[in-house]
């Protein structure tokens, strides 16, 4: 996005004319460095300035009035229909101008781009024309406007150097042609030729022409407005010829259509953008409204698009998202919308279709178009969706709901174990209130104290006696009760409020040791569990330290649990990090071992002090000899790491008897003790053995 601003600015800041633009009340929210220059007044003395104000006093009404009606209906105008006034300095004087308006919008909103031209020059030169010829001659050749005049019968008798770069005609080979052989000129919307009439020009004194097309000698194009007038004898007012004083608006007719594509259209694919999109779809509900028809908008969010950014670059990230984007674009029809509203969002709108299914197998055809691998650079990468499906006039009347509920719907593809296509039904939409509801409350949670520690014993097999605990916080909701983490961990992820609240748990384990120690209680290491955003976080680390040194807890009783699917998303960075934590001297674990993808090579490198097998090998243990074999090679492979076992889940004697006949050490689950609170484990720590 800041390479469009950048181009943006460049544009605008390069344009030899007075370039402002104008929101829909006619305020001043951009102007260029050529307006500074014209007027007088610093670009902070402009914005938030009505436009009239730098126009004199006495023309501001007629000005207003013009402006109004330009306003009221603009895209019935031609792109350069503008107005001839005076403008004012900020000294107070005056000096002629014409202004080239382009409606565009901005931010969302009708705005004008009024390019703004000092004429003084041009007038000069029209009123001089009566002068001595060769006065007129030189002020001719020296001003950047081309100039062409004839006779009453329509001969070309001159033009300056500006006129022959302008035309391809030379001096000496236009003069005595026709006028409007060397003066071609067509209109910008018909290509019809445009008539040079002198009884007009001589009846309306100049008459300007703002949007036209010249057609040089070599049959190129260029973009010109142009002003006709009349040329009278001083003695009886007779017309003689006319004087045509022309100029090539190419650039700043091109500028204008580069920043009106810029403002609809995403830089990077190319694609239209949300306003564009908002348009698009707002005139195709209109048209299904009328007709009776259907449309539908398909929400579409790439499956973990950031691991690709993170672990090949945001390069690598862009070209995949064009590639995405031609996709894309090959699955639909000419008269649908593919828009890509940021990020790896896209939005799709399929207009006109006979019913829903329609939207269906459109979606499917993406999904299986997107799988297919993408070549980009020396990668072969695989990406796929979760595509939300919103039908109008089912799901929405209004751009704006269609758009909600498609990302509602995609979002219920997500928890659906993402890569699959999911229609709005009312009952997302009670979902998403409830899970704002939530992330509401959690914030107020967390600013009020609802938030508890519970502490789940971890055990020495042989002798059953309490070696740590596990910190497992509770929610003590006001209306609901006691909320295990189940059901509000997953949207604290989402709403990033998992990085305050594992910093809370992390600081209240601390506090809680610290008050322990006090208290005489025997301290055994207090583990946490650390999730993805807090371990990517880069004041991680920090923290931990700044914890510790508040706590004056002994870092070897500090235990950080870390599942292998988060160290294995950043190997190599997760490394260096664990290194780090392993200097401050706490103990590392690694959680549901056996779930994810660790490759072994790297776990041989990572600085681990204890592995926990996950309870669902141990939940079978004693009747599936595949999970016996499983947890008999993670106890072996421990012992090769030198490092410790715990089994969690254990709920049965019998699963702790295999357990510990495969020389596991620790375990964990219901059957030594369920969470509890504070207090009551600080009891089971002060408890004889039995």
């Amino acid at each position: 996005m800041d390479d469009i601003f950048a181009l943006f600015q460049d544009l605008f800041e390069a344009s030899p004319d007075a370039l402002v633009v104008v929101n829909g009340e006619g305020r001043l929210i951009l102007v260029n460095r050529q307006t500074e220059k014209a007027f007088g007044y610093s670009r902070v003395e402009l914005i938030g300035q009505m436009i009239e104000y730098l126009v004199p006093e006495r023309l501001r009404g007629a000005h207003l009035r013009q402006r109004l009606g330009y306003l009221e209906a603009p895209h019935q105008r031609p792109m350069g229909s503008g107005l001839a006034l005076s403008g004012r300095r900020k000294d107070g004087s005056e000096f002629p101008v014409d202004i080239l308006l382009s409606p565009i919008k901005a931010d969302g909103a009708p705005a004008v781009l009024a390019a703004i031209r000092d004429i003084t020059e041009r007038n000069k030169v029209l009123a001089t024309l009566h002068e001595a010829r060769e006065r007129s001659r030189v002020t001719l050749e020296s001003i950047g406007d081309a100039v062409l005049s004839s006779d009453i019968d329509g001969t070309l008798l001159y033009l300056n150097k500006v006129a022959e770069q302008m035309t391809g005609w030379s001096s000496e080979a236009a003069r005595g042609q026709p006028l409007a052989q060397v003066f071609n000129i067509v209109e910008y919307d018909t290509g019809a030729p445009v008539p040079l009439v002198f009884a007009s020009a001589g009846s309306e004194g100049a008459r300007m022409v703002r949007h036209a097309v010249l057609i040089r000698r070599d049959g190129s194009e260029a973009s010109i407005e142009y002003t006709a007038a009349a040329i009278r004898d001083q003695a009886g007012g007779e017309i003689g010829g006319m004087v045509i004083v022309l100029r090539d608006i190419s650039k700043t007719r091109e500028l204008a259509h580069q920043m009106a594509h810029l403002a609809q259209h995403d830089f990077l694919t190319n694609l239209p953008n949300r306003m564009l999109l908002n348009d698009r779809l707002t005139q195709a509900i209109g048209l299904a409204r009328r007709c009776g028809a259907q449309l539908a908008v398909l929400f579409l969010d790439l499956d973990h698009f950031k691991h690709i950014n993170d672990s090949l670059g945001h390069g690598i990230g862009d070209r995949l998202l064009q590639s995405v984007a031609q996709r894309l674009s090959a699955c639909v029809r000419s008269s649908d919308t593919v828009s890509r509203t940021g990020g790896d969002e896209f939005i799709i709108l399929l207009a006109e279709i006979e019913r829903a299914d329609a939207a269906a197998v459109s979606a499917e055809k993406i999904i299986a178009a997107l799988a297919a691998r993408h070549h980009i650079a020396d990668h072969e990468l695989q990406v796929s969706t979760s595509i939300g499906v919103s039908v109008y006039p089912f799901d929405g009347q209004d751009a704006e709901t269609l758009i909600k509920n498609a990302d509602l719907a995609m979002y219920h593809a997500k928890d659906s174990g993402r890569n699959n296509v999911q229609f709005f039904t009312a009952e997302m939409n009670l979902r998403s209130v409830e899970r704002q509801t939530v992330e509401s409350d959690l914030r107020h949670a967390l600013e009020h104290g609802e938030f508890e520690l519970y502490y789940q014993p971890k055990v020495d097999l042989a002798s059953a006696a309490t070696v740590g605990a596990e910190a497992l916080i509770r929610w003590h909701h006001p209306r609901r009760g006691l909320v295990s983490p189940v059901h509000f961990i997953p949207i604290a992820e989402d709403a990033g409020l998992i990085v305050p609240i594992g910093r809370w748990v992390m600081q209240q384990a601390c506090r809680q040791m610290q008050a322990w120690r006090r208290q005489g209680v025997p301290l055994v290491p207090v583990s946490v569990n650390i999730s993805a955003l807090e371990f990517r976080n880069r004041h991680f680390i920090d923290e931990v330290r700044a914890i510790l040194a508040d706590t004056q807890v002994e870092p070897r009783h500090l235990e950080l649990e870390l599942t292998e699917s988060v160290l294995m998303q950043h190997a190599d960075a997760a490394v260096q990090v664990l290194g780090e934590l392993k200097r401050l001297g706490v103990r590392l674990t690694i959680d549901d071992f056996g779930t994810g993808y660790s490759s072994l090579s790297y776990l041989s490198h990572f600085p681990i002090d204890v592995l926990k097998i996950d309870q669902s090998f141990v939940r079978e243990i004693a009747t599936h000899a595949y999970n016996a074999t499983i947890v008999s090679a993670v106890i072996g492979m421990c012992e090769g790491l030198q490092c410790d076992v715990i089994a969690e889940g254990v709920e049965t004697a019998e699963q702790a008897a295999f357990l510990l006949a495969r020389r596991c050490r620790q375990a964990q689950g219901y059957h030594y003790g369920r969470p509890i609170p504070a207090d009551a484990f600080a009891g089971r720590l002060l408890a004889p053995p039995h």
